[in-house]
């Protein structure tokens, strides 16, 4: 089980991550606690990801009213 790769920087890479440790688990070439452990890292990085998507947005709208208020 070492030396497993996974890639978690875009939803994409979380989704590809997800549904790769979800058949290795259900192949039996890994165990349940350690999915069960990449799977809770996979969603705390995707909570990230949104709340940087999100700031990034807020900041993007603040720029366009501050502009009309102009």
């Amino acid at each position: 089980m070492s030396g497993i790769r996974l890639k978690t920087k875009t939803p994409s890479d979380v989704r590809r991550t997800l549904t790769r440790v979800m058949n290795m688990a259900a192949n039996g070439q890994m165990d349940n606690k350690t999915a069960n452990t990449i799977i809770l890292g996979c969603n705390a990085v995707l909570s990230s990801i949104r709340a940087d998507e999100q700031q990034r947005k807020i900041e993007e709208l603040e720029k366009i009213l501050n502009n009309l208020q102009r």
